[in-house]
């Protein structure tokens, strides 16, 4: 029998020729799956957020502020100050801009207490060539008196420079009748300016003293000194800040539920009655009975005739 001879079209194709198709397809599979891979991750991909570009701003101008801490009573010069640049066009009441500008004129001092880079202004600090004092602290027209005062009377040492108190007067008064005492809010919302020999205003810790200095009108200055002369003074510690005057009265002692104060005596009934007869001298009839006094216009009394 005759052996078959076809032979099929990959029996004649020379083997490696064979091997090269094959590779050529992978690589044409996996180049395409690495293109079809790029497109879909390309549509999922976020969108991109624009980087925000921050721009310096040139410094409007510069203000005067304290380098470190200044106490009260502090001499300023160039060395505890510093300029510091003020990007705002907005600038504080009183501010400096250069400490030539504030040295210029001659020497000041510190009235109140300031802390690092807090701004230096002309009214927390003396005018050219004075001295940190009371009078510096005191508004225009205004006085500054003492008042003496207890650990009681003055809050226990709480009131600080720059608190607003009020002021009130205990006194008996001995010709009033009945007698008793009685208390009047003398002042309102006064400034304190100083306790004892301190004018610090951020004092750490509360300090009994013996007086404390109150900024005052003339005349609350003379209703002050007259009243300590008269009375017993003491003070009365206010919110922050300036409040509007309220309305007040008088407390007495009816005011803490106290025994009424005992009634007057009645009128004696008896009286003496003395006689003249002729140029002889007058006999004296004491203790003679008075009758009351009647109203001889009254009905009663005249249905009584």
């Amino acid at each position: 029998m005759t052996p078959d001879r076809r032979v099929t079209p990959d029996r004649r194709m020379p083997t490696p020729r064979r091997q090269t198709i094959a590779r050529l397809a992978v690589v044409g599979v996996s180049l395409a799956a690495g293109i079809g891979a790029a497109v879909l991750a390309s549509g999922l991909k976020p969108p991109e957020v624009p980087v925000p570009v921050i721009v310096a701003k040139d410094p409007v101008s510069t203000i005067v502020v304290a380098a470190g801490p200044l106490e009260y009573g502090t001499v300023l010069t160039a060395y505890n100050l510093t300029e510091a640049p003020w990007e705002s066009s907005i600038v504080p009441d009183g501010a400096f801009k250069s400490k030539a500008d504030l040295l210029k004129d001659g020497d000041r001092a510190v009235l109140t207490s300031m802390q690092r880079n807090e701004p230096v202004l002309s009214a927390r600090i003396t005018g050219p060539n004075q001295p940190a004092s009371l009078a510096a602290l005191t508004e225009p027209g205004m006085r500054a008196v003492s008042v003496r005062v207890d650990e009681a009377r003055g809050v226990a040492g709480f009131v600080r420079m720059g608190d607003r108190v009020d002021v009130i007067v205990t006194r008996t008064d001995s010709g009033s009748e009945p007698r008793g005492s009685y208390a009047d809010v003398l002042l309102q919302g006064v400034k304190v300016l100083a306790t004892g020999q301190i004018a610090n205003d951020r004092q750490e810790h509360p300090t009994v003293v013996q007086t404390v200095t109150v900024e005052v009108s003339t005349e609350q200055a003379q209703k002050l000194i007259l009243a300590e002369s008269v009375g017993t003074l003491s003070l009365v510690l206010r919110q922050v800040g300036k409040a509007v005057p309220e309305a007040v009265r008088r407390i007495t002692l009816a005011d803490l539920g106290g025994p009424k104060p005992a009634a007057a005596p009645a009128p004696s009934r008896a009286a003496e009655v003395w006689i003249y007869r002729g140029d002889t001298d007058p006999r004296i009839y004491p203790d003679v009975y008075r009758e009351p006094y009647r109203d001889v216009n009254r009905e009663p009394y005249r249905q009584a005739r």
